[in-house]
């Protein structure tokens, strides 16, 4: 399992009300909670990402309340994963049940930048910088876990199992 695309980069106590505002949290879909993600702290972010795009971001990334519309809004939007150098705990449970892949990794949270291209083996937990051709080390995920994230989240893997 790979991802690749573009970074967009941002700071530190990247809490889930900047993520996805409360003033849209009765939105329904996925689609519609991601028109508005990251509007708070980046108003281009929905009209620049495209499918397979990267979030960077330093420590405590999502933290705030344990809405699972945050999670679900980024990957709405078309990022394939999400690098920090450390996640809200909470916020990592919720994005693994929804199928969004994260990755802690506080050496590529702090010299990868916004605009370069990355990829990341989900496998190895190898992080590659392709601008600068420089790698980092983020964990791998357990196979039970690339089930779920492959499965589209725990609730499709559940169900998928159940079969």
């Amino acid at each position: 399992m790979e991802a690749r695309g573009h970074v967009f980069k941002y700071g530190e106590n990247v809490d889930t009300d900047v993520i996805i505002p409360a003033r849209y949290l009765n939105a329904t879909t996925g689609e519609e909670l991601a028109k508005h993600c990251m509007e708070d702290i980046d108003k281009e972010f929905v009209n620049k990402v495209q499918k397979g795009d990267i979030i960077v971001a330093r420590k405590n990334f999502g933290c705030g309340s344990s809405r699972e519309h945050a999670p679900l809004a980024i990957k709405a939007s078309g990022v394939s994963v999400v690098i920090a150098d450390t996640f809200a705990r909470i916020f990592y449970r919720n994005a693994i049940n929804i199928g969004l892949p994260i990755i802690e990794s506080p050496e590529a949270a702090a010299e990868i930048n916004a605009g370069d291209e990355v990829k990341v083996d989900f496998d190895t937990g190898l992080i590659t910088n392709i601008t600068t051709g420089k790698t980092y080390k983020g964990q791998a995920f357990p196979e039970f876990m690339q089930n779920i994230i492959n499965a589209g989240g725990l609730v499709n893997y559940v169900n998928n199992k159940n079969k």
